[in-house]
């Protein structure tokens, strides 16, 4: 029995090594035949050509020659901006200074009296007084009436200061006592300076001299 297990086994072993190398034989054809027909494939899709010689390098044509020389153009002159200089002020030096003593001013020195002036020179003594040409009443009427002075109402007196000149014709005229009324006062002067006349005074030589006369009390009333 043991026999008859070691034969069967011994074959056994013996168809496996057949079946391999038929199997091997067999991949061994089938990969060479494969082989063949892709090559023989591949030699038929294979086409020849010839080969063209390449064209010839086209002729260089030669470079122009250089432009003439010539005259490099000097760059434009920029004008520099002007200098801006700042003027630094100079350091300040602060030094301690002493105090000085203090100085008195001197007292003040009284001006001298000043002299009064003296009084003007007395007139000169006349030998004849001026005196009125006519009446001085007749220098003055009602027909002079100030129309303002009229609608105001007013009346009054005047008193009046003459300056006499040595021709005889009064120069001047001062108010010395008022009626009241500025209208009444004014006209009563410019009447006397117009229409007034006097004989000059006279000094001791019986030359005619400049004086004064007086009309006292020129009266304005209203007519009733």
């Amino acid at each position: 029995m043991a026999y008859a297990d070691r034969n069967m086994s011994g074959n056994r072993v013996v168809a496996l090594i057949i079946v391999a190398l038929i199997h091997v034989a067999l991949g061994y054809a089938f990969v060479t035949g494969l082989a063949y027909q892709y090559i023989k494939k591949a030699q038929e899709n294979l086409k020849t050509f010839e080969v063209e010689e390449p064209p010839p390098p086209p002729e260089e044509v030669p470079p122009p020659p250089p432009p003439p020389d010539q005259p490099m153009q000097p760059p434009p002159v920029v004008t520099p901006p002007p200098i801006v200089q700042t003027n630094t002020p100079a350091p300040v030096t602060i030094t301690s200074v002493a105090t000085p003593p203090p100085v008195y001013a001197p007292a003040p020195v009284a001006a001298p009296p000043v002299a009064p002036p003296a009084p003007p020179p007395p007139p000169p003594k006349l030998a004849a007084n001026a005196s009125p040409r006519g009446n001085p009443g007749s220098w003055f009427s009602n027909d002079d009436y100030p129309a303002g002075a009229r609608r105001a109402g007013a009346e009054g007196r005047v008193t009046v200061s003459l300056t006499i000149d040595a021709t005889g014709r009064v120069s001047d005229c001062r108010v010395t006592s008022s009626s009241g009324n500025a209208e009444l006062d004014s006209t009563t002067c410019s009447l006397a300076k117009r229409r007034g006349r006097y004989k000059p005074a006279q000094d001791d030589a019986g030359n005619p001299v400049p004086s004064t006369a007086t009309i006292p009390g020129v009266r304005w009333r209203l007519e009733e």
